[in-house]
């Protein structure tokens, strides 16, 4: 089906646009990117998969904080965030959303 995410700044309470994404999927001993982009004006990135499809499998988004904080000029303490997750059912969407401040950073499944 499909692959989204949604990245809050929520140290000052709002989307994190402008920051790029890489979505990935596991081949063997190593990572085959399959799409990136860049978060729009509400935080989202949409078509990652890039018309591919989305099969079962391990995955990993990575999102380039570091990057994204020295554009903002924030002092940031992590340059990547990885996340790296199981897809068992590919008939369902899969939301993958990233809770980022300069500190500390929380993902989930979503909705």
């Amino acid at each position: 089906m499909s692959i989204s995410t949604h990245v809050l700044d929520t140290a000052r309470g709002r989307p994190a646009a402008g920051l790029t994404i890489r979505l990935e999927r596991q081949a063997g001993d190593g990572w085959q990117t399959v799409g990136e982009g860049v978060t729009d004006g509400d935080g989202r990135v949409k078509g990652l998969l890039g018309g591919g499809a989305l099969d079962a499998g391990v995955w990993r988004m990575t999102f380039e904080t570091g990057a994204w904080f020295e554009g903002e000029g924030i002092d940031g303490f992590y340059p990547v965030a990885r996340v790296v997750f199981r897809v068992t059912a590919p008939d369902q969407h899969h939301h993958v959303p990233l809770l980022l401040s300069p500190f500390g950073y929380s993902t989930y499944r979503g909705s």
